[in-house]
């Protein structure tokens, strides 16, 4: 029981950090992102080297898909 509570607060403090670099990105871009709590990986959305992700904040939601080089392709869900 203890393993499995170990592994979640490892697994919350590694989507913590990805929502922070994620928010950073989109911050940089001119987007408002309050208190970042979440970034998944979006499968769908994704293509080779360029990895999507859904990002949730305090004030909205986006789909932000990072692009080696280039600007982060942004899209508010709500």
């Amino acid at each position: 029981m203890a393993e499995a509570a170990a592994a979640q607060t490892d697994s919350d403090a590694t989507d913590r950090a990805a929502a922070e670099i994620v928010a950073t990105q989109l911050r940089s871009q001119g987007y408002a992102c309050d208190e970042p709590s979440s970034a998944k990986p979006d499968q769908k959305a994704s293509k080779p080297d360029e990895t999507a992700w859904i990002l949730t904040c305090k004030n909205a939601t986006y789909r932000v898909r990072l692009v080696p080089d280039m600007a982060a392709q942004i899209e508010q869900l709500d």
